[in-house]
This record gives structure tokens, C-alpha cells and sequence, in this order.
């Protein structure tokens, strides 16, 4: 099996905006350059949020002065709101991901919107980068991510239809990248192969990725369901870090580590050198004063 499967890196972002660690920027983008390093080719590098929201992503514009240019690398910015995509414009990310939610009651807690507001923010932001396209600066690729496919903590369960009534607007607006998120990390198996099959009928153009939380210990076997329902594009972060401060008991990603492992083992091609992150998974865990909870860095890969 030498398909190759996509790890988008969402480490310097997803991981470490719910550690009670708050690292200097110049920390957060050495984290992202050993990333590289160990073989991510698009990674989250920041998030412009406001820092009094969530002071663990403050100095995102330093974090990306602080990166010097890398050829066929993507650096990713996260927004939930159009200052946080102006502030993105003004630095070298490559992408912008835009963060929206499938239940009014998360987008209300995490963006102060419900969610048919987030899609005309959504609608606002791409008709501002269509009307900035053909310009001297070039506009960043844009992505989107929805959040919590598979359960809310304040408004529950969350049906097909609610999700895909949200892709059909993204696809309407020619996003061409749609994420879907497991954001409390409730998901199986089974209902990552019934989502994913429709929110591919309600977007039959774009590209799915899959972002699985670990936060009930089903984020692997999440992952593989959505390897086996044809998805090419996966999220994770190394160590297997992270959470949302805006969900009440949202912890970790799926570990970036624990999934290549994974993956290589079938024979699907990752690109990344599992030994190097796994060591970077060890050195996070240093500076954020903690180990990390991903099963490889604490039991190495194999073969040795």
C-alpha cells in the first residue's frame, strides 16, 4: 500500500493553545521548524485570535517573522473572524484556515456567532480575497475547518444534517478544502464512514481532511476509518497535545507520532521520519513541563 496520506501538522496551533504553558513565540517557531524537519509539509503554524481569549497564541505575527522562508512548505494560520484574516494578510502564511462551527451553541462560546453568521463571515472573507486576487501581494490558499462533526459539549449530538447543511455552504462557496473535526473527540468509527460519505455528496468537489481529538482513546481508530473511506488528508499534532479551551474536557489530538507509526506500518507513505518525531514529541514535552500522552514517545517505534 504506497498510497501516500497527508499529515497536516497542527501542533504549533491545536496543541498548544490549551497547555497551561504559555512559550515565547521564538519557542513556538523553533517547535515548527523541527517539525519540518521531521517531515511536515503543511503545518498550523499560528492562530490569530485575540491573546486575551487565548494567551497561549499570542505573537503569532512573531512567530512568523521569527520562520525564515521554506520552499515547499505551507504555514497555516487559523481565523475565526474577519480581523483575525486581516491580521493573517499582513504576514508570510501560506494559508489561512478558517475556523467555523456546525451548532450555534460552540459558535457562540468560541466565535461569538451562530452559525449562520459564521458562513457570512465566511462569504465576506472570500469575496474580499477574490476582489485582492491578481494583486502584487499574493493571496494565501484558503481552507476551512468545522467543528464539532461529531458531538458539541453545550448543544449535544449532532446529526448528518446538521453537518452537511454547513458543507453544501461551503461548497457553494467554492471552498475547495473543507475540515471536519471531532473537536471533543466523541466520534467511533462507524459514524466517521457515515459523515464522511455525506458531507462528500454534499461536496463532491472539494477535499476532506479529518481532525480527530484522542479524547476518549478512539482518535486512531477514528483516523483509520477515514483512511478506509477514502480520505487522503489527516490532522494531528506531535505528542498528541492540544484541546480547545472553548470545550469544557477536550483534550489531546490524535498524536502526530502514533499515527505515522500507523500508517508506515500498513505501508502508506507519510513523508515524515517517525524518529525524529518522536524526539520532538519528547522535547515539547520539556517545555511545556509535562510528557506527552502519545503512545509512541514513551514506547519508541519499531523496529528499533
Amino acid at each position: 500500500m504506497s498510497r501516500p496520506i497527508q499529515i497536516v501538522e497542527v501542533g504549533p496551533r491545536d496543541g498548544l493553545q490549551n497547555e497551561k504553558a504559555i512559550l515565547d513565540p521564538a519557542v513556538r517557531a523553533e517547535l515548527v521548524l523541527r517539525l519540518e524537519a521531521a517531515g511536515a509539509r503543511r503545518i498550523e503554524a499560528v492562530s490569530f485570535v485575540h491573546p486575551k481569549l487565548v494567551p497561549q497564541m499570542a505573537g503569532a505575527e512573531e512567530v512568523m517573522t521569527a520562520l525564515p522562508p521554506a520552499k515547499g512548505r505551507s504555514r497555516i494560520g487559523l481565523v475565526l473572524n474577519g480581523k483575525g484574516y486581516d491580521r493573517a494578510l499582513g504576514t508570510a502564511v501560506d494559508e489561512v484556515n478558517v475556523s467555523l462551527s456546525v451548532t450555534d451553541g460552540f459558535g457562540l462560546k468560541n466565535q461569538g456567532l451562530a452559525t449562520r453568521d459564521q458562513i457570512a463571515m465566511l462569504e465576506a472573507i472570500v469575496a474580499g480575497r477574490a476582489n485582492s486576487a491578481g494583486g502584487d501581494t499574493p493571496v494565501p490558499s484558503l481552507s476551512a475547518t468545522l467543528s464539532c462533526v461529531w458531538g458539541c459539549p453545550f448543544d449535544g449530538e449532532v446529526s448528518v444534517d446538521q453537518v452537511t447543511t454547513v458543507v453544501r455552504e461551503l461548497a457553494r462557496l467554492g471552498v475547495r478544502e473543507i475540515g471536519l473535526a471531532d473537536t471533543i473527540g466523541v466520534g467511533d468509527p462507524w459514524s466517521v464512514t457515515q459523515k464522511i460519505e455525506a458531507a462528500r455528496a454534499a461536496a463532491p468537489g472539494a477535499t476532506l481532511r479529518l481532525h480527530f481529538h484522542d479524547t476518549r482513546n478512539t482518535g486512531v481508530a477514528n483516523a483509520y476509518a477515514a483512511v478506509q473511506a477514502g480520505v487522503d488528508v489527516l490532522d494531528a499534532s506531535v505528542g498528541g497535545i492540544g484541546g480547545c479551551p472553548f470545550a469544557p474536557g477536550a483534550t489531546g489530538n490524535v498524536a502526530t507520532e502514533d499515527l505515522v507509526y500507523m500508517l508506515e506500518r500498513a505501508g502508506y507513505a507519510t513523508g515524515y521520519d517517525l524518529d525524529a518525531l518522536i524526539a520532538t514529541a519528547r522535547w515539547i514535552g520539556e517545555r511545556i513541563g509535562r510528557p506527552t500522552p502519545s503512545a509512541l514517545s514513551r514506547a519508541g517505534g519499531w523496529p528499533r
